[in-house]
């Protein structure tokens, strides 16, 4: 690399600080319509590049991967998960992968709780009935919602975010229970409970906080069968990915009144979502926003930027995932 900056394909629009720094430290081919772009305008961009600056929405598959330039040798993604990238067709060209992981934690955690309240006290369809000028005055029965002290949260995923959220919870009153691959030391565990399965989990649970990455293994683990697991009225958050929830599943729960309400902030196929969500009132519904702070935002793209220099520095890269 010396004499010369390394050439990145920027696949989205980034936080103004950071592609200011992109474009001062590298040859920054940016992307300031925000447009997705197709597989073939990916490759056609990466043509002489050294790397890849993708998010979590443009997905890098094993025939994507495989048609890149050989001149890119590291892809950088603008998140924590990183499913949207074949890792095995990866280094197999001798590309590195990257991700953003701790950046977002606390602002994750912070819509899932936010979710969770919302949730629970209905607070869309209070929301609504204010903005639709349908609302008549204070009622004794009017928008009764559920408490959260004494109650259980479970959580499923019990990684940074999954702790994060812990922490934020016990303020309310919840008492903690979670299922993990592994359980955590004595320490990280704060007095929570671990449950080895998911069925020993659920029907303790009034409150369920999904965390857990997208894998063949969690796919649609939230479906008809575990869904009659959990106690009757019931309330699911997802802020981790929608795949984990099977959707046709879900929405007949909180149409039929088995589940009491939902929190979602990722969705199977986004952003085109089942259209059965918009027809029901007890589900509360997010455009992707859990690391959405000026931040997070801004520390996932340092982030990158990081991995990027101690690559192309010849340093050990801190987020190698491949």
């Amino acid at each position: 690399m010396a004499g010369r900056r390394p050439v990145i394909l920027v696949t989205r629009r980034l936080p103004e600080a950071v592609e200011a720094r992109l474009v001062r430290d590298f040859e920054a081919r940016l992307n300031p319509d925000d447009r997705t772009l197709s597989p073939e305008e990916i490759v056609a961009g990466a043509q002489g590049a050294d790397g890849i600056l993708t998010s979590a929405i443009d997905r890098l598959p094993a025939a994507l991967v495989e048609r890149l330039p050989t001149s890119v040798r590291i892809i950088a993604t603008f998140s924590v998960g990183y499913e949207h990238i074949d890792l095995e067709a990866a280094p197999a060209r001798g590309i590195t992968v990257t991700n953003t992981p701790d950046v977002l934690t606390e602002a994750t955690a912070d819509v899932a709780i936010l979710l969770l309240l919302a949730a629970a006290r209905r607070a869309a369809e209070g929301m609504r009935l204010i903005r639709e000028r349908r609302w008549i005055g204070w009622r004794p029965t009017q928008l009764m919602g559920l408490g959260l002290a004494g109650k259980n949260l479970g959580i499923v995923g019990m990684g940074r975010i999954g702790l994060a959220v812990a922490r934020r919870a016990r303020a309310f009153g919840l008492q903690i229970h979670y299922h993990n691959r592994t359980r955590l030391s004595p320490e990280r565990e704060e007095g929570a409970t671990y449950h080895e399965t998911l069925e020993t989990l659920l029907p303790l649970c009034p409150f369920l906080s999904l965390h857990c990455p997208a894998t063949p293994a969690t796919r649609h683990m939230i479906n008809r069968a575990t869904i009659e697991l959990m106690p009757e009225e019931a309330v699911l958050v997802n802020t981790a990915r929608g795949a984990l929830v099977d959707d046709e599943a879900l929405i007949a729960a909180l149409r039929g009144g088995r589940l009491f309400a939902a929190g979602l902030d990722v969705f199977e196929g986004e952003p085109d979502l089942h259209p059965g969500y918009l027809q029901l009132d007890n589900v509360v519904l997010l455009p992707h926003i859990g690391s959405a702070t000026r931040d997070a935002r801004n520390a996932m793209g340092f982030r990158c930027l990081y991995n990027l220099d101690c690559f192309f520095a010849g340093k050990p890269v801190p987020d190698a995932l491949t």
